[in-house]
């Protein structure tokens, strides 16, 4: 498992509107330019799936993903079929309303098929794949910050 944590001063329902619109996350990863909701789907709950649109360099991809937590305010996450990762979001807030720490994380939940361990084993969506999510997750969580500041 990977995550990386920031501190944001903004209440976790805030934040976790922000992160829950997939539609909109292509305006805070660096890999992921958007997603749209399938089906009925129009937010965020559990069942709810999305295809989400990813970019590396030249390298453009989709991704099928389904929620598998949604707690307003509390905790996100979702399931990528392709890649068996699941990414989530946890929201706690401080004591005395003094902001929230948001905790993006990813963890293997079962090993990816072997199309997907072939492109990640080739180098076309980056060198030392988890080095590359973290940074992401990193870099995901700072612009969400600074939205949620603003």
């Amino acid at each position: 498992m990977a995550e990386v944590t920031v501190h944001v001063d903004a209440p976790a329902d805030k934040l976790y509107s922000l992160v829950t619109d997939v539609r909109s996350m292509g305006r805070w990863s660096p890999e992921c330019t958007g997603a749209r909701w399938l089906a009925k789907a129009s937010g965020p709950a559990v069942g709810a799936r999305f295809v989400g649109f990813n970019r590396k360099g030249l390298v453009h991809w989709f991704t099928s993903c389904e929620v598998t937590a949604a707690e307003p305010g509390h905790h996100f996450e979702f399931e990528v079929r392709e890649s068996g990762m699941v990414w989530g979001y946890r929201f706690v807030p401080s004591p005395g309303g003094g902001g929230t720490d948001v905790t993006e994380y990813r963890s293997e939940a079962r090993r990816p098929g072997v199309v997907v361990r072939a492109v990640q084993r080739s180098g076309l969506i980056g060198r030392d794949r988890g080095t590359l999510m973290v940074n992401g997750m990193r870099a995901t969580l700072e612009r969400v910050k600074a939205a949620a500041e603003a």
